[in-house]
């Protein structure tokens, strides 16, 4: 039975506060029947924070990894939705629906009787690399300003453009058709449930996604995220609940004294000379661009996301700008 989200009154709100909140990302195991947005709003009254946010939407039948992203999170979700993603996933054979997955009707049905092991395992080794994807007509892409989804529930198709997305690993775990369980870690916009669909399509049978399961976004695992039920212990976990510093490590860090910090923290650009590697990593040479990087003082606290360096106009000196405030 699915774990449901029921509706909390002023008074419970205030009895859930948590005094230890802090800013960061918090992985989540989302639960199936709820959706991301249900999973921010109990997480607003659990912790008793208003500023409550996710990186990465899941359908509300998926389960697995969401990032929940608390406080100044909020801030940092458009540096950690470019993550790439895994999944373990069920293709059911010989369906296909107008949603892609179980929950859809079935358009078309066929018979696997004839499909071989060898025929699947041949498809699907074509699914590998930069490949083409259109959006399902059930997605929340936008066309003409309004959500796809909007258009498929009064029975409309438009036409959509296909998109470039990576999979970078796609393996068979099981198969016993018409059922085939695999794993696969892609790039950000990938939809397993189309990738479903175009492996039934192209064994000429049809397909769906069956069931799935988001196990990994980025560094975040399956097996660091908790349930529902301890959002109230949720910053006692330590491996869910990660720093802003910890969630961006993957930018190098550059440190500011105390005068600078203080600009940082309004904003301001700093001369590129007077700010010092803490952890320069290979191949951070500075292209004419920048290159983003984690802001911190001498005590090692996170300030900012920043660019440098880079020449503004008007100046002759190389600056570190600032990208977004996190002190």
């Amino acid at each position: 039975m699915a774990l449901l989200a029921p509706s909390m009154n002023h008074s419970e709100i205030e009895r859930t506060q948590s005094p230890h909140v802090s800013d960061g990302v918090l992985i989540v195991n989302k639960p199936d029947g709820w959706t991301s947005h249900d999973v921010v709003q109990r997480t607003r009254t659990v912790l008793g924070i208003q500023k409550v946010g996710h990186a990465g939407t899941l359908d509300p039948h998926a389960t697995g990894v969401l990032p929940v992203l608390i406080g100044k999170g909020t801030k940092v979700a458009q540096y950690l939705v470019n993550w790439d993603k895994e999944y373990a996933a069920v293709l059911q054979l010989g369906q296909k629906t107008d949603t892609q997955d179980a929950w859809g009707t079935v358009l078309e049905e066929a018979s696997c009787e004839s499909l071989s092991e060898d025929a699947v395992r041949s498809v699907f080794s074509t699914f590998h690399g930069a490949i083409e994807q259109v959006p399902p007509m059930y997605s929340a892409v936008k066309v003409g300003g309004q959500p796809l989804y909007k258009k498929a529930r009064k029975g409309q198709t438009v036409e959509r453009q296909a998109k470039t997305v990576v999979i970078h690993d796609l393996e068979i775990q099981r198969m016993a058709i018409p059922e085939v369980s695999f794993r696969v870690a892609c790039s950000k916009g990938t939809y397993v449930r189309t990738l479903c669909d175009d492996i039934g399509g192209q064994l000429g049978v049809g397909g769906h996604l069956k069931w799935l399961q988001r196990t990994r976004v980025g560094p975040l695992h399956i097996e660091q995220a908790i349930d529902m039920e301890s959002l109230p212990d949720a910053m006692s976990y330590d491996g869910a609940w990660w720093s802003l510093d910890r969630a961006l490590e993957s930018f190098p860090a550059v440190e500011v004294n105390d005068d600078d910090a203080r600009k940082v923290l309004h904003g301001n650009a700093i001369p590129w000379h007077r700010v010092g590697w803490v952890e320069e990593r290979p191949g951070a040479a500075m292209t004419g661009e920048g290159m983003r990087v984690r802001v911190k003082n001498k005590e090692g606290s996170l300030l900012a996301l920043g660019k440098g360096p880079l020449l503004q106009s008007g100046q002759n000196s190389p600056v570190l700008v600032l990208d977004t405030v996190l002190g």
